[in-house]
């Protein structure tokens, strides 16, 4: 028995992934949540703003919002979240031996959902779920243009940094299943120019015009109406974030930058010890059957990443940004798999000796973190 898990780990290192995840949840319900909460607090009592679709869903079922709620919605989000991706991981490679080493890089990738259940609470996850729902749906329609603009304008609802962390990934999604595969015509395209330019004009009027429009200590005590403990004012502390210009976002990133990006050779050698999926990756569009698609992909991929460097600049949590766009690659090579191949690409190999340290260590690692590594 210990012969065979020596040869092939993987089944072992999935269990270990399952315990550290058990792991990480513990640790994260014993620590404050301070942004998530405030989160559900907020809504359009006092008109547009941005931020604000959570709490105002919430708000149609309850005047009170208690803390455990927190834990409750991002629970439930996160279980849904790994119901999907195992649906679409069943659907595009399927459960085998051979297609284990490729499941546990990528579901078990610190990146992923070890760090999403870190980030219990935040919304990042939602992004990531409405791609996943993207990608598992038909898609030879407008229904699914439309349905992808819809969601995208959700996304920036709930937070319009959105527009920059996973919009970029459901256009890719779009164009890859949608465009590339049914072909373009003049209606549809000229339906993802406006649904696009929708999206885009929305995140510009919660940008600039999302502020709350009282002062923060009438904002502050609108809040506490809606607290179950407004005993509990360590919550609000992250109230200003409603008032904080772009501007001044800006200069707190770069203040933050020159410790921030210590932290950048920690995320380099994670992406380092993703190099067996990296490697797939390329494989899978190099043996796309046409050059079109190849050069389309690549350019998407550019894209994405050209997204989060933006937003690097501009907001300082560096980890979870990182994170999110590891999850991006993993969601469009999905997407990539689905197209017409000239070739069948070589799995990852089980047996591989670097390869196995390398998911070894990616599944020991718990997560990523928020702002820096850990």
């Amino acid at each position: 028995m210990t012969v065979r898990i020596l040869q092939n780990p993987w089944r072992l290192l999935l269990a270990i992934n399952a315990a550290v995840i058990v792991g990480v949840f513990i640790h994260k319900i014993q620590l404050p949540p301070y942004v998530p909460y405030i989160h559900l607090l907020v809504d359009y009592h006092f008109g547009f703003i941005k931020r604000a679709l959570i709490g105002a869903v919430i708000a149609l079922f309850t005047d009170k919002v208690p803390v455990w709620l927190v834990f409750a919605i991002g629970g439930v989000t996160w279980l849904v979240t790994l119901a999907l991706f195992l649906r679409l991981f069943q659907r595009t490679f399927g459960f085998t031996a051979k297609t284990l080493p490729l499941f546990v890089f990528i579901a078990g990738s610190p990146f992923f959902l070890k760090n999403f259940m870190h980030t219990l609470g935040h919304f990042d996850i939602y992004g990531c779920a409405l791609a996943i729902v993207l990608l598992l749906m038909p898609a030879g329609s407008l229904l699914f243009v439309a349905t992808a603009a819809l969601f995208s304008v959700v996304l920036v609802l709930i937070h319009h940094i959105h527009l920059l962390m996973y919009v970029p990934t459901i256009v890719t999604i779009v164009v890859i299943r949608h465009y590339l595969a049914y072909g373009c015509n003049r209606s549809n395209v000229a339906f993802g120019i406006g649904a696009l330019g929708l999206v885009s004009a929305l995140f510009f009027a919660a940008q600039f015009w999302g502020t709350m429009p009282i002062p923060e200590a009438d904002f502050v005590a609108y809040l506490k109406t809606r607290m179950a403990d407004p005993s509990r004012t360590d919550l609000l502390q992250f109230a200003y974030i409603w008032y904080q210009p772009l501007a001044k976002e800006i200069s707190d990133t770069w203040g933050r930058l020159p410790h921030n990006s210590l932290g950048v050779p920690v995320f380099a050698a994670l992406i380092w010890l993703h190099t067996p999926l990296w490697r797939f990756f390329a494989d899978l569009i190099g043996a796309l059957a046409s050059d079109l698609h190849r050069r389309l992909v690549i350019a998407a991929l550019f894209g994405v990443s050209l997204a989060y460097l933006v937003m690097f600049a501009m907001v300082f949590d560096y980890s979870r940004w990182i994170s999110n766009w590891a999850v991006c690659m993993f969601l469009i090579l999905h997407a990539v798999k689905m197209l017409p191949s000239a070739r069948d690409t070589a799995l990852i190999p089980a047996e591989d000796r670097r390869t196995n340290i390398f998911g070894l260590i990616i599944t020991l690692i718990p997560r990523v973190g928020i702002i820096r590594p850990f």
